[in-house]
């Protein structure tokens, strides 16, 4: 058994930082020493908005976005076209699309996909509350952006048919050929997908 090099504070602050998705043992260890090196000029301040983070952030009763107003920035941005409703599965795949600048829809975070076999049914996911929106809202167009994992795919389906007398327009994502991806490297569900899904040029 290894022998402990610092103190329990710092053993902490690694296990805590070994949590965090992407990280391991190893990549937590030089996280905390980089931290730890930087203290003035990063760990305080990291600390300082962690404990902001914690007494404000909420989740937006509407959408299901994390933010620090109820409704959040997206719902309440006039601007946006009220009529495009763009499904997401998390909060990640909203801020994806956002950063990507392509949309300016709003949005709902269903709170994960469909999973028989992890026990996520249609009332754990955030669904009814969609299908109110759609409703309440008058939305002619519902962007289903879900993952091409098969619980993605469930889920599209099963909104699909949740959503067929709302009158609005359901649509999802096109799916194939990442762009600078060679044929060569892609799998065939993906060169499936991409040759049904093709296009007039």
């Amino acid at each position: 058994m290894p022998r402990a090099v610092a103190g329990p504070e710092i053993e902490r602050l690694i296990q805590l930082l070994a949590r965090l998705p992407g990280l391991g043992p190893r990549s937590a260890r030089r996280v905390a020493l980089h931290l730890i090196k930087k203290r003035e000029a990063l760990m305080a301040p990291l600390a300082t908005a962690l404990g902001d983070a914690i007494g404000k952030i909420v989740t937006c009763r509407t959408c299901g976005n994390v933010d620090v107003t109820d409704p959040c920035t997206v719902c309440t941005d006039p601007s946006r076209d009220g009529r495009t409703l763009v499904v997401v599965a998390d909060v990640g795949d909203l801020w994806a699309l956002e950063r990507a600048g392509v949309l300016n829809a709003r949005y709902h975070v269903l709170g994960g996909v469909l999973s028989p076999l992890d026990g996520v049914g249609p009332d754990d996911l955030n669904i009814a509350s969609l299908v109110t929106r759609v409703h309440a809202q008058e939305v002619s167009e519902v962007i289903l952006a879900l993952g091409a994992t098969v619980d993605g795919q469930t889920t599209a389906h099963y909104l699909t048919d949740v959503l067929r007398d709302t009158g609005a327009r359901i649509t999802r994502l096109a799916q194939g050929v990442p762009v600078g991806g060679e044929l060569d490297y892609l799998d065939e569900g993906t060169l499936s997908a991409a040759i049904r899904a093709r296009t007039q040029m």
